[in-house]
């Protein structure tokens, strides 16, 4: 199995990123028939933006999703 060693911004945007499916998933989390969920923070987004962008990573989901797979292979 290889290890994938990421960058400092690298990190950064695959932890943003979790943190942006983290909050989605818990605000479609519930029953079916329940309320609608509440809206993204706009800052959760933000911050997922710039981290990829910082990155190097922005428009480029293929690559980005290849380090989210090694780095972090349950989400």
């Amino acid at each position: 199995m290889t290890t994938a060693v990421l960058t400092d911004r690298e990190r950064t945007a695959v932890q943003a990123y979790l943190r942006l499916l983290h909050t989605v998933r818990a605000a479609f989390d519930g029953p079916p028939d329940g309320p609608r969920p509440v809206p993204v923070p706009p800052a959760v987004l933000a911050e997922a933006d710039g981290a990829l962008a910082r990155a190097g990573l922005a428009g480029n989901e293929e690559e980005f999703f290849g380090l989210l797979s090694h780095w972090c292979p349950q989400e």
